[in-house]
């Protein structure tokens, strides 16, 4: 009876290493994306790499809606922060709505590599995750923004990883007088 016992428990034990194992195979494998947006049709659906997702929606310069696994999740770029164009309690900013566009042209239905940042909290105070968001080509996109002038530098609390490279980036930008940091950039405004 000890012995039928003891195979028994092993026998379970597998079982539920091979269903782990299973499904660990088919999180880092080929999904089917089947993005929300109505903008996206069923012809558009398209194999995505392993480790990547769909984005759904563009809230705005710095947040996006992506699909992971079925989810959408709301994800705010780590160490950017761009003009505002959703928050109810604050007008539209300047450059807001070309950052906005910028960032949806660049994202909306486009296939992104999710990274996290060891050094920063998973999610914000508002539930969104924080990630840097890297395009198939390899661009990361949260350093593209500052570069072009859509949006700055923007340290929450701690230092995060690519901060320095941010930096530059904005430094940049605005001796380039890129994008916000144009002198007629909220002229119309």
């Amino acid at each position: 009876m000890r012995k039928r016992l003891i195979i028994v428990t092993i026998l379970v034990f597998l079982a539920l290493a091979v269903q782990s194992w299973l499904k660990s195979q088919d999180e880092i494998g080929f999904s089917i994306a089947q993005p929300k947006s109505p903008a996206v049709t069923t012809a558009e659906i398209t194999l995505l790499k392993p480790g990547y997702n769909r984005v759904t929606r563009v809230v705005d310069g710095d947040t996006i809606v992506v699909d992971i696994n079925g989810v959408s999740e709301k994800v705010r770029l780590i160490g950017v922060d761009t003009p505002e164009t959703v928050d109810p309690r604050k007008l539209v900013q300047c450059f807001g709505k070309e950052a906005s566009a910028f960032n949806k042209s660049l994202l909306l239905n486009a296939s992104i590599r999710l990274e996290a940042d060891s050094l920063q909290y998973d999610r914000d105070k508002y539930g969104r995750l924080l990630r840097y968001v890297f395009l198939e080509d390899g661009t990361l996109v949260n350093e593209k923004i500052i570069s072009l002038g859509y949006g700055h530098e923007y340290t929450y609390r701690t230092p995060y990883k690519y901060q320095a490279e941010f930096k530059d980036a904005e430094r940049n930008a605005r001796e380039g007088q890129k994008g916000l940091w144009s002198p007629d950039a909220c002229k119309n405004s």
